[in-house]
């Protein structure tokens, strides 16, 4: 770990109120400065790594908005992520570790696989018997929670039924490598459909590689490094062959993750070269938004937007989405306040961390509720998944969908 990172932090304070857990505990050892201090202690020997001092830093959800707050640029979840690498690192990955991040994530058959039985259990309606009669109680509560964010899931994964290549709807200007991220493909599939549609109808020559692997981010979330290098490696051999302007994503976890690819490989070109034209899907198709807007029909809604932390924070994408959203005919948007603060997800933190990430996610669902709004947008799945359950139990008049959906509604004029 770079130890000048660390001395960086002035402990000025500007990251207190942007910082999610610190909001909720009020506890400077809940704080991105807190956080910062005890890793410097770790590394000048002052302190002993301790269970107790672990937890404090699993609190961190790495949505960066400490790094957005900061007058110095100190990320104090990337120094969080760094210091868990280091250690799985030295103490290598769990049984369970090995098994989700070596031997399922990397392999896209058989995570494709792995959800062919949670298919059956929505098909059969034993979900809704399972639900009804409360079953999952007697589950541990990480298993109950899982299956509480299972949204209804397609008839089949889109990398398996998605064209590798669509090609562009009138004159051709240019082609562009979509990259499909897993939990997109399996779970949020008509999201991503509407994102090759839109990259289509403006006149771009989409590429979807079947042999793409995830993108590496639950390999970093989990300190699996060299996991995380191999998912680079892999990806960008794949797209490296692919003559394309820009590699779209629509997934804001998978995008914050491409575009450190360089980083991650410090010194490879190839590596530089491929997160250099990696693009979330709101900054290519805001390039074109007359052209756009020429063909969007009127949609009579009121609708908000959540900023994902992957795109708000890690990309410094904010007006883009907004400004897509505002082309759409008929649309009312009404902005949400505290719009970048995180919903809980991160990752897996909602399921390992359940009772921070639910009081973080009511604070959140309270500012959508003082909107109004009948709709809210976001562009990422993790969010997607920790909204729609929260909606769904508090405030079930309000619908979620991704912006790209919207904007394919808007196409077809389907409110």
């Amino acid at each position: 770990m770079d130890y000048v990172k660390l001395i960086n932090c002035m402990r000025c304070g500007m990251c207190l109120p942007a910082c999610p857990t610190y909001k909720e505990t009020f506890l400077e050892t809940a704080s991105p400065r807190g956080r910062v201090a005890l890793i410097r202690k770790l590394q000048e020997g002052e302190l002993d790594q301790s269970e107790r001092l672990l937890e404090y830093l699993s609190l961190c959800l790495d949505c960066q908005a400490c790094a957005s707050a900061c007058p110095c640029g100190v990320n104090a979840g990337e120094l969080v992520a760094e210091f868990t690498c280091e250690r799985k690192g030295g103490e290598g990955l769990s049984f369970m570790e090995d098994l989700i991040l070596r031997r399922l994530v990397p392999h896209p058959d058989r995570l494709e696989a792995s959800l062919v039985p949670m298919r059956l259990y929505q098909r059969t309606g034993l979900q809704k018997l399972v639900r009804k009669l409360g079953v999952m109680k007697l589950f541990p509560e990480p298993l109950e929670r899982m299956e509480g964010l299972l949204p209804n899931l397609p008839a089949r994964p889109l990398r398996q039924t998605i064209a590798e290549v669509t090609p562009a709807r009138g004159e051709e200007r240019g082609t562009v490598a979509f990259f499909l991220g897993c939990v997109m493909s399996l779970i949020f599939s008509e999201a991503s459909r509407a994102t090759v549609r839109l990259l289509s109808e403006l006149g771009y020559r989409v590429v979807t590689p079947r042999n793409q692997v995830c993108c590496g981010a639950p390999n970093m979330l989990s300190g699996d490094l060299a996991g995380l290098k191999e998912a680079v490696r892999s990806n960008v051999a794949v797209f490296g062959g692919i003559e394309a302007d820009f590699i779209v994503t629509d997934c804001g976890g998978c995008g914050a993750e491409l575009k450190h690819y360089g980083h991650h490989l410090e010194g490879d070109p190839e590596a530089a070269a491929f997160s250099a034209k990696v693009r979330d899907i709101s900054q290519v198709l805001a390039l074109h938004q007359e052209e756009l807007r020429a063909k969007l029909k009127p949609l009579p809604l009121t609708v908000t937007y959540h900023d994902p932390c992957h795109i708000a924070h890690c990309q410094g994408i904010r007006r883009e989405p907004r400004d897509l959203l505002r082309l759409i005919p008929g649309l009312e948007y009404r902005e949400l306040e505290a719009a970048d603060a995180c919903c809980g997800s991160a990752g897996t933190y909602n399921i390992a961390k359940p009772e921070m990430a639910d009081r973080i996610l009511a604070r959140k669902i309270d500012t959508i509720r003082a909107t109004g709004a009948e709709l809210l947008a976001t562009g990422n799945p993790g969010c997607l998944l920790q909204l729609k359950k929260g909606l769904a139990e508090q405030l079930p008049g309000v619908g979620i969908v991704h912006v790209t959906e919207l904007l394919a509604r808007s196409l077809d004029g389907a409110a």
